[in-house]
């Protein structure tokens, strides 16, 4: 028998161990889940590994480390985010549209993702500095396409100004991120979404006006 060969020594074929798509991902959600509700340093790998339904030394065929998956779970978010944001503008038929889909788009990712990006504003201070630069990179770029569509809405303003009103826009959302209003989602996002729109200085539209 041959070195490499997948059949025993009774002649039998050896089934191959398949490595399960769905395990990585299985890892980060289980990863999410518990730090959101415990901290990062209160969860240890052993714990996500359990969570996840599997042994905790298996996460380090996907992770070096916990702080690699860490940065692995707050890219997925920033990573969604940019894709989303960029695929808005290049389809909306004007700025004023663009901008309107971009807050609406912000708004159901903080209500859906709440403890994701509950896990993104309390614990990326704890990743190395070099993930931290990415995290920041691609946030500015997600802020980028704001600012472009927002520009020609706000003549007015300096490059400086558009970036300090796209804060306060993006900011009106972590309301939901540390206070729990008990409202119905569609509720709470008609009203978060008036704000967003409100810090950009444009007005909303009646129902009439966006048909």
């Amino acid at each position: 028998m041959e070195v490499g060969d997948p059949t025993t020594e009774t002649g039998a074929a050896r089934p191959r161990r398949r490595r399960d798509p769905a395990r990585k991902d299985r890892i980060l959600a289980a990863a999410a889940e518990l730090i959101a509700a415990h901290g990062y340093h209160a969860v240890g790998m052993a714990d996500i590994g359990a969570a996840a339904g599997i042994v905790g030394s298996g996460i380090y065929r996907h992770f070096d480390s916990k702080s690699a998956l860490l940065a692995a779970l707050l890219e997925q978010v920033m990573d969604e985010q940019e894709r989303s944001a960029a695929e808005i503008v290049a389809d909306a038929a004007d700025d004023r549209e663009a901008l309107e889909r971009l807050v609406a788009n912000h708004v159901r990712f903080a209500i859906e993702e709440r403890r994701l990006l509950g896990v993104y504003y309390r614990e990326a201070h704890h990743l190395p500095e070099e993930d931290l630069r990415r995290l920041r990179r691609a946030q500015r770029h997600y802020i980028e396409e704001w600012v472009i569509a927002l520009a020609p809405l706000r003549r007015e303003l300096s490059d400086a100004e558009l970036r300090v009103v796209v804060h306060s826009a993006l900011g009106t959302t972590q309301a939901v991120l540390f206070h729990h209003s008990g409202l119905p989602v569609a509720r709470l996002a008609e009203l978060l979404g008036e704000m967003g729109l409100s810090c950009l200085g444009l007005r909303v539209r009646a129902e009439s006006e966006s048909e």
